[in-house]
């Protein structure tokens, strides 16, 4: 789609840009077995990442703790980098751009005097804290937390405006086209 620009996974995802670090597929079979270890788990392989998802696991409250230390230390031996998520555990190259980065970065380098984001997980505290910086530099950010009930609270706290789930979200972006 023209004029359409994607950026995903913490900013590793730009449609057309190289792959840098690591590649990940070269660890997905041990990532199975440690995710094994948290029956209900399962591995999502996102292209350049890996994300163990616990939230359907048999005791989702145990997983974090079952998972984690494994993953971190394949982490560290492969060169990757392990990013909490809401019941998820990411692996990924170990540059990573990071979601505040690719907003300060687009904002600034395209000259916008505007920009929305919203999030709904821990690691959209990095992209609100950025908007924050932004608007001391003089542009409109305004910061959304799309609510459930795994929604972390200080992500609540720090949003402009809060609306309820993904659904909520569409009124709003439909108001702004």
């Amino acid at each position: 789609m023209s004029g359409i620009e994607v950026f995903g996974l913490y900013g590793l995802e730009v449609i057309g840009a190289p792959v840098e670090g690591p590649d990940v597929e070269a660890v997905r079979a041990e990532v199975e077995r440690i995710a094994a270890r948290a029956p209900g788990s399962r591995v999502e392989d996102k292209g350049r990442s890996l994300a163990v998802h616990y939230r359907q696991a048999l005791d989702p409250r145990a997983a974090p703790s079952l998972l984690a230390p494994p993953l971190e230390a394949l982490a560290r031996d492969r060169g990757l980098t392990l990013l909490p998520g809401k019941m998820v555990l990411e692996l990924a190259p170990r540059k990573v751009p990071g979601k505040g980065s690719v907003i300060a970065e687009q904002c600034r380098t395209r000259g916008l005097e505007a920009c929305l984001y919203a999030g709904d997980d821990a690691a959209d505290l990095e992209a609100f804290a950025a908007m924050d910086r932004l608007r001391q530099d003089g542009i409109v950010a305004v910061k959304v937390a799309v609510s459930s009930p795994e929604t972390p609270p200080e992500l609540v706290s720090r949003a402009d405006l809060t609306v309820a789930g993904p659904e909520g979200l569409m009124p709003l972006l439909r108001a702004l086209a």
